[in-house]
């Protein structure tokens, strides 16, 4: 069950500033996260926007010799689709302001994934898929909802880092972070309320 946070309530629904409160920890082989706690101002209401509006899909892939149910719900946005609600298209027009100087392109796409309770995950990985696979890319997760932890670890092995995130928090991974560090939303046990996350990529990143 979704637990609303008390700092949400009848708070607009915007993305907030970035500059100085943004948080970067600098990583091993050239790779970086940054953290803003909070962004999304009336981030609750807009989770309970986006279950009804966003058109999930429950999608089915092979893992070795089967086919099986994907852990989650899915929605991709490509670079020409209207996003979901205005405060998302005005995330990524912010984020792009404030990170072209490095990035050097907008963020283009919106995925979102819908994590229903703690049996929902995914499994660890790098956004590898096209560009993210050969070149320093950005990936920018703004996480609605019930927090819940998203791990990374250096590719290869090492310690993990974890980070809670829900309520309208940002992380962004950059630099060599999709090709030498990978991430996960693990399973979690109890009872866990839902939480969507939405990725902004920039064009041919996955």
């Amino acid at each position: 069950m979704f637990q609303a946070s008390l700092l949400d309530l009848d708070s607009p629904t915007a993305p907030g500033p970035l500059g100085s409160a943004v948080r970067r920890t600098v990583l091993d082989h050239g790779a970086w996260i940054d953290l803003c706690p909070g962004w999304m101002s009336g981030a609750d209401a807009l989770f309970d926007r986006l279950v009804t509006a966003v058109p999930w899909k429950a999608e089915r892939r092979r893992m070795y010799d089967k086919v099986v149910d994907v852990p989650r719900l899915l929605k991709f946005y490509d670079e020409h689709e209207t996003l979901p609600h205005p405060a998302l298209e005005e995330a990524r027009a912010r984020l792009t302001r404030h990170y072209l100087p490095e990035l050097g392109e907008p963020f283009a796409t919106a995925g979102l994934c819908f994590y229903r309770d703690g049996r929902d995950s995914v499994a660890w990985h790098g956004d590898t898929i096209g560009r993210g696979g050969t070149e320093d890319t950005m990936v920018a997760i703004v996480s609605v909802g019930t927090p819940r932890t998203l791990a990374l670890r250096p590719r290869g092995g090492g310690a993990s880092l974890r980070y809670d995130l829900g309520h309208g928090d940002l992380i962004v991974m950059g630099g060599s972070c999709q090709r030498t560090w990978e991430h996960a939303v693990p399973k979690a046990g109890g009872t866990v309320g839902p939480r969507i996350s939405v990725q902004f990529r920039p064009r041919g990143v996955r």
